[in-house]
């Protein structure tokens, strides 16, 4: 009789959505995926220098492709391990992430509130959010990390002229 660990994976869309084994990470895999899209975002902001227009270009461009490649693949994984929606997927909260860091200062203050904002919304989800995670498969899986990205970004936005 054939178990759970002899079920066929579709290994490259199994990595994607695990954005590359950080979904795999405990406890709080969805926390590990937001960190390691925001530590990614900042080394490119730092690193190459991407600053302004051009760092939101490049990150709103990242997470459009986080969020076409996230929806087939999230849709895989989940039939793939028969739940609706794995904890270990987590290219939706790379896309989410991404999202809310798109009009971003690049510096650790408001990095750390797009962060904290974005889980909260993903979290917490309040209406609609809770609503686009009732759509099917790998769409319902990453639309409301879309929709919780993109309120962290209008609020971190008001707040981040705040502080």
């Amino acid at each position: 009789m054939a178990g759970a660990a002899d079920t066929k994976k579709t290994r490259w869309a199994w990595v994607v959505a695990t954005f590359f084994g950080v979904g795999l990470l405990r406890p709080g895999p969805g926390t590990y995926g937001s960190v390691a899209a925001l530590l990614l975002w900042y080394g490119a902001a730092h690193g190459f220098g991407a600053q302004g227009t051009r760092l939101a270009v490049v990150t709103g461009v990242a997470a459009l492709a986080a969020v076409l490649i996230g929806i087939p693949v999230a849709t895989i994984a989940a039939r793939e391990s028969g739940r609706k929606d794995p904890g270990f997927v987590v290219i939706d909260e790379v896309a989410g992430q991404w999202i809310a860091l798109i009009a971003v200062t690049p510096d650790w203050r408001h990095a750390a509130l797009a962060l904290v904002l974005f889980r909260l919304f993903d979290i917490w989800k309040p209406w609609p959010i809770r609503r686009l995670e009732q759509l099917p498969e790998g769409v319902g899986i990453v639309l409301d990390d879309v929709a919780a990205g993109v309120l962290a970004l209008a609020v971190g936005l008001v707040v981040g002229r705040l502080v």
